[in-house]
């Protein structure tokens, strides 16, 4: 899909521009009159695209990128949820939050949003001005709150939304903390040992002048070369690193890493629960607030944090534009088990997808939460086979040669 810049009027005569991802400007047409603006422009972006460019460089952008804490935005969302609904105007509610928030990167956000709202143009393009701050979703629901004159109600969607995304982060980091911490454990052991343990012991048998056994031959060679070639390894180490960082920051490499994510095995299947439940969810909240179908489905397909997922939403956004229904669309994606299809077919017969759609957002979040908590115990065994493995190696290297010296001189 492009990028696609647009300029026009909305329903209240108001200049607005944003930008838009579609298939054609015919596609992009279609989502602009959703939102009832009549376009009086529209170019294909001519940015440069990701991934483009040297390897540092993409580097140097992946660590200098902006962010803001996702507490710090929710936050922001209370903020502006209260005052909001206290009725005080947004200009002054804005730079009063610049002035309060304590992120430095939100504080300057928001004085650019103020002066952009003092220049005539509507919040979410001024957010939207802002896209490392505030994302797709955030924009859409601030669009439809403004159209509506329900602002307070979108930014409590958010609220609620922000606060379930960081719930799953916390989880995720709970179950994954135990075996990432073990297994930086091993490879700092590992090169403790090939560094300066094995070093001692190749010493004390170069002495003895003794036939050494196959294992500890291949300790040996291992840790002398660690020794004289450090600093090849690591220059190799820090290329791949830099190199794998420029090929993920590609489409074509990011589109494949998150393929290949979704199937390591026991990690695969949770990771795409959770990319299901934050397409789900996101995309209901969407539907229930009045946000045309192809935008909701556009800017969902945005919000699930996983590229190949994201792509097969995309293909079910191709085939709603030509005139197919969820379900088909949803079934053809096969990213979809026969127990949600169910759902979503009962939704389009009932008029009530948006109510299905929190429903499957549910069973997706109880599936990610139950997944979380075996997780460790899924992990555990395999940790401690690699760990009895390196621990046997190093015993059968270091160990049998003495077994066998001791047998000799016995």
């Amino acid at each position: 899909m492009a990028e696609y810049h647009y300029r026009g009027r909305d329903s209240a005569g108001q200049a607005v521009e944003g930008s838009l991802s579609g298939q054609s400007r015919a596609a992009i047409l279609r989502q602009l009159k959703q939102q009832n603006i009549i376009a009086t422009r529209i170019e294909e972006s001519t940015t440069k695209a990701a991934g483009s460019g040297t390897a540092f460089s993409d580097l140097g952008r992946i660590f200098a990128r902006k962010r803001v804490n996702i507490d710090d935005l929710i936050m922001f969302s209370r903020q502006m949820y209260a005052l909001t609904r206290s009725g005080i105007p947004l200009i002054r509610a804005i730079n009063g939050l610049a002035d309060a928030t304590r992120s430095p990167v939100l504080s300057e956000v928001l004085r650019e949003v103020t002066r952009s709202l003092t220049q005539g143009t509507n919040l979410a393009n001024s957010f939207r001005a802002h896209p490392r701050v505030f994302g797709d979703l955030f924009v859409a629901m601030v669009r439809m709150g403004e159209s509506t004159g329900r602002l307070d109600s979108a930014f409590k969607q958010l609220i609620d939304h922000l606060e379930l995304e960081k719930d799953t982060r916390k989880k995720i980091a709970s179950a994954t903390r135990y075996p990432i911490i073990v297994t930086v454990f091993i490879f700092v052991a590992l090169f403790v040992v090939n560094l300066w343990v094995v070093p001692e012991f190749s010493n004390i048998f170069s002495k003895l002048g003794a036939d050494l056994p196959l294992p500890t031959v291949i300790l040996i060679t291992t840790s002398n070369f660690m020794l004289r070639f450090w600093p090849y390894v690591l220059f190799v180490m820090v290329a791949s690193a830099v190199a794998f960082l420029h090929w993920k920051s590609t489409p074509e490499g990011e589109l494949a890493w998150h393929r290949f994510i979704l199937r390591i095995p026991i990690l695969g299947g949770v990771f795409e629960r959770v990319a299901l439940g934050r397409f789900a969810r996101p995309f209901a909240m969407m539907l229930d607030a009045g946000v045309p179908l192809l935008q909701a489905l556009t800017v969902s397909s945005r919000t699930v944090g996983n590229a190949y997922i994201g792509k097969g939403i995309e293909n079910m956004l191709h085939g709603i534009e030509r005139g197919e229904s969820l379900l088909s669309t949803a079934s053809a994606s096969g990213m979809f088990n026969p127990l949600i299809l169910q759902m979503i077919a009962v939704g389009e017969e009932t008029g009530n997808v948006s109510d299905l759609l929190v429903d499957i957002a549910d069973f997706y979040d109880q599936e990610v939460e139950y997944d979380l908590k075996r997780l460790a115990e899924s992990l555990e065994p395999i940790l401690l086979i690699f760990m009895g493995l390196m621990v046997l190696v190093l015993a059968l290297g270091v160990f049998l040669p003495m077994w066998e010296l001791g047998a000799a001189f016995g």
